[in-house]
């Protein structure tokens, strides 16, 4: 092959790289969720102008030593009964507009029975995990960079939930994100 041919062969494999490269870090591909949806764990919804994902849910245990961390901060006296456990969500969200948005402190979850559960509001002082409604910046996270939700397994902030040991027969689960402004959105979680 001429010098030159492979020249431009070269040329063009490298332009090739930079642009899949270029494209790393623009908006994250998201699912859009509305009202006749639900999307699943780990995929994107749009509620309001903000992107939220749930990086994961999971029953805790209090007696294991990884989650007495996520059940600091619950005010006193408040526990779940025999019938009931601790269920976590750990929450990420990203501002991708051009303008500064506030993230949601309104959540739910629902059972297929249509029991409703509510987060318990957390101690963000006692718990730096605890998920509190930010104001993002354009391109701003929740859990922002460089934080211990950020850094923990779980890369999410947390949201505390008591639901009732019946959840594993009331599946799916499904979490209500309701922003300050704009379409609330679904997802299902993963139990």
């Amino acid at each position: 092959m001429p010098l030159q041919a492979r020249r431009a062969l070269a040329l063009a494999g490298a332009l090739a790289t930079a642009l899949a490269l270029a494209a790393c870090g623009d908006r994250v591909p998201h699912h859009f969720a509305n009202a006749e949806e639900t999307a699943s764990s780990g995929l994107y919804v749009d509620a309001g102008p903000i992107t939220y994902q749930v990086q994961i849910s999971r029953q805790l245990n209090p007696y294991n030593a990884e989650d007495k961390e996520y059940l600091l901060g619950v005010p006193r006296g408040v526990s779940p009964s025999t019938s009931q456990m601790w269920f976590a969500v750990f929450m990420w969200a990203k501002n991708q507009t051009n303008r500064t948005h506030l993230t949601s402190d309104h959540f739910t979850i629902t059972d297929t029975q249509g029991n409703t559960y509510h987060p318990i509001a957390l101690n963000a002082a006692a718990n730096p995990l605890a998920w509190t409604s930010q104001l993002l910046k354009p391109g701003g996270t929740e859990p922002a960079p460089d934080t211990p939700a950020s850094n923990d397994l779980t890369q999410g902030a947390e949201l505390l939930f008591i639901v009732n040991n019946s959840v594993y027969d009331n599946r799916p689960l499904t979490l209500h994100i309701y922003p300050p402004s704009g379409q609330e959105a679904m997802v299902q979680l993963d139990l």
